[in-house]
């Protein structure tokens, strides 16, 4: 389909209202309404939430677990994982108008303790949104927090508008920021977009 697209010499306005058609019509999970929660395991599942909640201000809602030892394969045909893994407890987090985030502490016989970095197969990031880049970075300097670089802005292309730049949690963890004050320039050519915590 996209071959043919690319051979009819489709405007970038129209090429990009096919893609997004195309794409809508393969979103068949019956009933899915969105992002409920994202899920990852930390070395110190306390000391993970006192970050989110005391350094980035998000809510702690509530605890769950222990989960295991179990005597049978519970974990392995539920989870995936080693069946002698344990979960001592999870917790539950809100980050402003932002999905949940469950967070997790593990113990298996073959957990393995590096973080994996962006460029690793199940690499990952967290994004918040802040309204004013500059005293948000400023304010995680202040917490003694590592910021990669400094703020860079997209200027041209779909994110044209978006600044953004990483900082990493207390244990390893690879967090963004990203402020688009003024939209992105993708905007500019469907009437669709992408999810907003500011909406």
């Amino acid at each position: 389909m996209f071959d043919t697209l690319k051979r009819a010499t489709l405007s970038a306005p129209l090429f990009l209202a096919v893609l997004l058609a195309s794409q809508a019509a393969q979103a068949d999970l019956p009933g899915m309404r969105g992002t409920q929660h994202f899920g990852f395991t930390v070395p110190d599942r306390q000391a993970a939430v006192d970050f989110f909640v005391e350094v980035i201000g998000c809510e702690a809602f509530f605890t769950i677990g222990p989960f295991g030892p179990f005597d049978d394969d519970w974990m392995g045909v539920n989870l995936d994982v080693h069946p002698e893994a344990t979960i001592p407890a999870a917790h539950l987090v809100r980050c402003g108008n932002g999905t949940n985030l469950e967070i997790f502490e593990y113990t298996a016989p073959d957990q393995r303790t590096e973080q994996p970095r962006n460029s690793d197969i199940g690499g990952h990031h967290i994004a918040f949104y802040v309204d004013d880049m500059d005293n948000a970075v400023a304010y995680l300097e202040q917490h003694d927090v590592e910021v990669l670089g400094e703020p860079k802005t997209f200027t041209e292309g779909p994110m044209e508008g978006l600044t953004w730049v990483y900082f990493m949690a207390p244990w390893g963890m690879q967090l963004e920021l990203v402020s688009s004050p003024h939209g992105m320039g993708y905007e500019a050519d469907t009437g669709s977009r992408l999810w907003d915590p500011r909406h």
